[in-house]
């Protein structure tokens, strides 16, 4: 079983959160607007690689618009082993919160 790196848990959490319309820009919006955390389009592509990479995402290439200069966007989407992975290092995570409640409030 994978466990998810912080970012990586922050960027499978977006993609899920957004769905169909889960693109590189998308995903870095998410994570800035939700989690509080400003990370480069840069380090959201290159995580987003390596999670393809172990089969955690799969992608597909969208239509190619005017406002993007006839570019197509590039969608990603969670595999069955993907949301595995993210519940697992979720459930690790809540596991060792667990008893901190009046340190961590």
């Amino acid at each position: 079983m994978d466990y998810l790196g912080e970012f990586e848990q922050l960027v499978m959490l977006a993609i899920m959160r957004l769905g169909a319309n889960a693109y590189g820009m998308t995903i870095r919006q998410e994570i800035k607007e939700v989690a509080k955390r400003n990370a480069s389009l840069g380090a959201v592509y290159t995580t987003l690689e390596r999670l393809e990479d172990k089969g955690l995402i799969s992608s597909w290439i969208g239509e190619a618009t005017e406002e993007r200069g006839g570019r197509s966007k590039k969608y990603f989407k969670a595999t069955i082993p993907g949301e595995a992975a993210l519940k697992q290092t979720l459930k690790a995570t809540e596991a060792m919160v667990v008893g901190l409640e009046p340190v961590l409030g």
